[in-house]
């Protein structure tokens, strides 16, 4: 069966990630990439500290492409190594440093908090950080605790699009479990993708190539003819439009509740204003016939005097 193939495969990998990450725990071992060539199996590894990674000379460069040639059978093993641009957006050598604080003494309170500031200074559009665990220290209880800025997605699709690390701290109190969200800087959401913008760009691109073309080549009234009737053929692809359409009819439906919602108050305050001018109308008929039976009693008690 194929589906076998491939399936193995995968857990070949996890063996490698797994063997990796105990070598090059001091370098801050990320993750891995495998490229196929038919000359070379190219192994990328994205580092935290490529310095500690390479070695002496190469050395531990040369002791991993024999281990992975013989123990996990991959032909021609070629090791690059790759440095991560900035570790403070990293959730996985985020999450793991935390856990070596904790278990070194450290409060996760202040570690937690220094992580977040840190993430967020780096440019991070959201991160949310959940400790579960021992956290009161000894002969208190299991607690969960959560700590979230920015914006988040958790479901769906573009839930894939944050990056996740899970991580455990063993402190002498108990352990301590670690699960940490960030999303990147440049990371780009469909939901916050503006299609006027978009419409914009794409008719400016056009104009400007038409400008280009005129100025490089002139052409005649035919062939100008000809040009316009290619333009009118040329549309944007379905699915853009597709896009554009479903946020137009989003925002017409917004616009539309907006609307009602300021009509009901309006109304709302109408009513209300009524209401009160008849109870003021209904109070003034009553203080004025107060004072007619309070003046017809004084006149009666002036008689019989």
């Amino acid at each position: 069966m194929i589906e076998r193939k491939f399936i193995q495969k995968n857990f070949d990998k996890m063996e490698l990630e797994q063997y990796l990450e105990k070598k090059l725990e001091r370098a801050g071992f990320d993750k891995l990439e495998i490229i196929k060539t038919p000359m070379v199996t190219r192994i990328v590894l994205y580092v935290a500290k490529p310095g500690l990674a390479i070695g002496k000379s190469g050395s531990t460069i040369k002791t991993l492409t024999e281990v992975i040639s013989q123990k996990h059978k991959i032909d021609n093993p070629q090791i690059e190594i790759q440095e991560i641009n900035d570790q403070r957006l990293n959730a996985k050598i985020q999450a793991k440093k935390m856990a070596q604080m904790i278990e070194r003494g450290f409060s996760w309170r202040s570690v937690a908090y220094r992580l977040i500031k840190d993430a967020m200074n780096a440019g991070a559009q959201g991160i949310e950080l959940v400790v579960k665990g021992k956290l009161s220290g000894k002969g208190g209880r299991k607690r969960k605790q959560r700590i979230a800025l920015g914006y988040m997605k958790k479901i769906g699709h573009q839930a894939k699009m944050v990056d996740f690390a899970k991580e455990a701290a063993y402190p002498k109190a108990g352990a301590i479990g670690i699960r940490l969200r960030i999303i990147h800087p440049r990371v780009v959401f469909p939901d916050k993708i503006d299609a006027e913008k978009v419409i914009k760009e794409m008719k400016q691109t056009k104009q400007e190539m038409k400008e280009q073309l005129e100025k490089e080549l002139p052409l005649d009234k035919e062939e100008k003819i000809e040009a316009k009737k290619l333009e009118e053929k040329t549309e944007i692809p379905k699915e853009v439009k597709e896009k554009i359409i479903q946020t137009v009819e989003k925002k017409i439906e917004e616009k539309k509740e907006e609307k009602k919602t300021t009509e009901t108050k309006t109304e709302k305050e109408k009513t209300e204003k009524k209401e009160d001018k008849k109870e003021v109308k209904k109070e003034n008929e009553e203080k004025q016939e107060n004072k007619k039976e309070i003046e017809e009693k004084k006149e009666d008690k002036n008689k019989k005097n």
